[in-house]
């Protein structure tokens, strides 16, 4: 062979037919924080902030705090993303050896170009697509790339992808596909399309905002016009410049309706949940990963590295004839696990037949793929040389119909079989010292079977008994992911050809709804039969460690990624096991119910809020009445009865199984707790108006009082089943609203004041009589929502959950 010439290579090259292609880097910084700066959402936030600060009145301005918080945790959680995605890398580009003009050259893989002539060895790595030529015979490591955990017999004529790695053999291969064609440059670009992992409560939450920002506008213009009113009209209101006191409460209704601390606070829940994690040695790359695994239906889970460990153990001896017929086949295997240092089965040989002396070795072939056997040569008892091939049964069997049917049926029931046979003749014979299987004696079989995690059976009985279905996918023969799915508890069906699967999604949709185990399966196949989970509404866990399993960590619902896996594969994954420890996930699962169950408690609590400031306006701008708060008396009362409680309710364990529909259950308490809150504050509101000797500062403190009142009882009926922490909380509030209405500076800070004795009477009683509708509505929805196991109004205990 010539390979190319110097000309071919420019011309290639200059037809952009060269392998230097680079993928194209994620998303900017500029253009993150400009997706997380530049929202509706923001808009009308800091529009309120800013209206403030130009009228002075900066201690009502103090949302804009939160508001912040949200933009920074968002940036800083994107940008992390992108940073794991600009160095995911598949390929090293190691170096090549090529034919140019002749001669064999040592060229960086990036300066490959199509129809290179590559030579390849042992231990060489491939920087593109290429097919193999001549007469050469490779054993090719796809494991990364396929998921199949056994060397691939490479032929002329054959498909070698890039990213796969020569494990023994040599031969010529012509580049095929350069650049971001290839193989693994085609997983790469997938990997890299940036995309958030799907959080019920993130989205539930937004679905809440997208809702609210378009009441926000007209709802605050309703409300600035009955301030002006209450101003002398819009003309004396402007004239006098009494439009400034009409502006703050219509910006008191606008924040009031915006959960700006539900947002933030959902981070921060996300982020305790992270660290609590890592202190268990599993990283988390994206905080709302932590609240997924609590809704898992189906765990999917790739074979080779996840359920194994990437080692082959010895399973048996099955002998083919009377063991006192060949005395010596134990010294035999032990010599072979002694000599073959660097095979996989030899050392699983050499754990199960460790060498009891030293071995009167002779001489030995090590193992070379194109014969598919090795040898040894020891003296025998007797002092006769005697020679003793393993080997792969067809090979070294012969005609030995009865051992090869034997052998056959071994192999199909999904273990690594080999043949021992013992050598015609006394010596090594055949050609230049290398023995001959032919005419070999029969003597034994020696299976193996790949070793399982010491966790998987225990973790994966756990996941049942939550109900959540388990499916294996790996690139491995059925048979042989079926024996691995039966040694589990996984067994009951065959494991499913992935090669005879149905193009049609509704046929395929049904086939991954009926079966478990899946054998053969390629990258896109596993993306494939996760996206028809999805589509029968399950919500879906993919856990792996090679580059075949990129495409289906990216679009399952959550990426777990096992600590030998590639770099690009920990780069796309959500959640990083350090430790390849299986029974992390328990764990994990633990903390994704503390998290999105607190959050569904907490989430009760800033909705009410929502729909009380919501309904107020409506009823403040339709009735022009004079709104009855501040922002920052607002900014008082949610501190103490929403703000500092929910912070530390969403942080308390919490364990019970989550049932989908978090956002239905919320707003079911959220709405008419809010109605009672709004209908009970206007009602003293009016009270106080209708007395008519109540200046407007009384009157907004005889709203504070009500409405701290009645925050303090839903946030009681939402923390349920009580404890010493949540009654400590609880008395947090009502110690909190005493120091702010009995020390000077903080009443004159919040403009407050006590009020009269009956409009104090009033206030109370109002409250109270809320407080009771409240309890009705906690107990109501609770007897509705039985079936999602909501506790809050209960006081039945929360279930338990094994964690390692």
């Amino acid at each position: 062979m010539q390979g190319l010439t110097r000309a071919d290579v420019a011309l290639r090259i200059d037809h952009g037919l060269d392998n230097s292609a680079q993928l194209p880097a994620s998303r900017s910084l500029r253009a993150i924080i400009r997706a997380n700066v530049l929202t509706l959402f923001n808009g009308l936030v800091f529009a309120a902030f800013a209206m403030l600060l130009v009228l002075g009145q900066w201690q009502d301005a103090l949302f804009g705090l939160a508001a912040m918080g949200n933009i920074i945790i968002g940036v800083v959680q994107e940008y992390r993303a992108k940073l794991a995605l600009d160095r995911l890398a598949i390929l090293h580009s190691a170096p090549a050896t090529v034919l140019r003009d002749g001669t064999e050259q040592v060229i960086p893989g990036r300066d490959l170009v199509k129809d290179d002539i590559v030579v390849l060895g042992a231990g060489d790595q491939l920087s593109a697509d290429a097919v193999s030529l001549g007469d050469g015979s490779l054993d090719v490591d796809e494991s990364l790339l396929t998921g199949e955990s056994e060397p691939v017999r490479k032929s002329a004529g054959q498909v070698l992808l890039s990213g796969s790695l020569v494990v023994s053999g040599s031969g010529f291969a012509r580049i095929t596909t350069v650049g971001l064609e290839t193989f693994a440059q085609r997983i790469a670009t997938e990997a890299k399309r940036f995309s958030l992992v799907t959080s019920e409560i993130r989205s539930g939450i937004n679905k809440v905002l997208k809702v609210i920002a378009w009441l926000v506008l007209p709802l605050s213009a309703l409300v600035l016009n009955s301030q002006m009113i209450q101003h002398g009209g819009w003309n004396a209101a402007l004239a006098s410049g009494d439009w400034k006191e009409g502006v703050v409460p219509a910006v008191a209704s606008t924040i009031a309706m915006i959960p700006l601390g539900l947002v933030l606070l959902t981070s921060v829940a996300f982020a305790v949940g992270a660290i609590r994690l890592a202190r268990l040695r599993v990283i988390v790359q994206e905080l709302a990963a932590v609240e997924v695994l609590a809704r898992v239906d189906v765990l999917c889970l790739d074979k080779t590295g996840t359920l194994t460990d990437g080692r082959m153990v010895f399973d048996a001896v099955h002998l083919l004839g009377p063991e006192e017929e060949f005395p010596e086949w134990r010294d035999a295997l032990e010599c072979f696990g002694a000599t073959q240092r660097t095979n996989a089965t030899a050392r699983a040989l050499k754990a199960a037949f460790p060498p009891r002396s030293a071995q009167p070795l002779l001489a030995s072939v090590p193992f070379d793929p194109a014969r598919r056997w090795s040898s040894v040569t020891l003296a025998g008892a007797s002092g006769v040389p005697r020679t003793w091939l393993l080997g792969a049964p067809g090979v070294v069997l012969g005609t030995a119909e009865e051992a090869r049917g034997r052998a056959s049926a071994l192999a199909s029931s999904g273990l690594r079989t080999l043949a021992l046979v013992l050598a015609a003749g006394n010596d090594a014979g055949g050609t230049g010292g290398i023995p001959s299987p032919a005419g070999a004696s029969p003597v034994l079989l020696v299976t193996f079977r790949e070793s399982i995690r010491e966790d998987a059976s225990a973790t994966l009985d756990y996941f049942r008994e939550q109900g959540v279905q388990i499916k294996i996918f790996s690139g491995d023969d059925p048979r042989t992911v079926g024996l691995l799915a039966g040694r589990l508890g996984l067994g009951g069906r065959p494991a499913c050809d992935a090669t005879t699967l149905p193009a049609d999604p509704e046929a395929l949709a049904s086939c991954v709804q009926d079966n478990a185990v899946f054998g053969r399966v390629g990258p896109h196949q596993k993306k494939d039969l996760i996206q028809a989970l999805q589509r029968k509404g399950h919500t879906v866990a993919m856990t792996g460690d090679g580059v075949n399993d990129i495409p289906a960590l990216k679009v399952a619902d959550l990426g777990i990624a096992m600590d030998t896996a590639a770099p690009a594969t920990k780069a796309v994954a959500r959640l990083v096991l350090l430790d390849g420890r299986f029974s992390r996930l328990p764990g994990i699962v633990a903390e994704g119910r503390r998290a999105i169950n607190n959050m569904e408690r907490v989430s009760m609590l800033f909705l009410s809020k929502t729909a009380y400031a919501t309904v107020l306006a409506v009823a403040c701008g339709l009735l022009l009445q004079p709104y009855p708060s501040l922002p920052r008396q607002l900014s008082a009362v949610d501190g103490l009865t929403i703000g500092l409680p929910a912070f530390f309710l969403a942080l308390l364990p919490s364990s019970r199984r989550y049932v989908p529909g978090f956002l239905k259950r919320s707003l079911s308490f959220a709405i008419p707790a809010g109605v009672i809150t709004a209908t009970a504050i206007l009602g003293v509101n009016t009270y106080a108006s209708l007395s008519g000797d109540h200046s407007v500062l009384t009157s907004r403190s005889a709203t504070t009082i009500t409405l701290t009142i009645i925050g303090s009882w839903i946030l009681a009926v939402t923390a349920r089943p009580l404890n010493a922490t949540k009654v400590l909380v609880l008395a947090g509030c009502y110690v909190g609203m005493a120091a702010v209405m009995g020390l000077d500076f903080l009443r004159g800070f919040f403009l407050l004041e006590w009020p009269p004795p009956d409009l104090l009477l009033v206030s109370v009683l109002t409250a109270l009589a809320a407080s009771a509708a409240v309890e009705l509505v906690g107990r109501y929805v609770t007897r509705g929502n039985h079936g999602a196991d909501v506790t809050f109004a209960s006081g039945r205990r929360e279930g338990s959950v094994r964690a390692s």
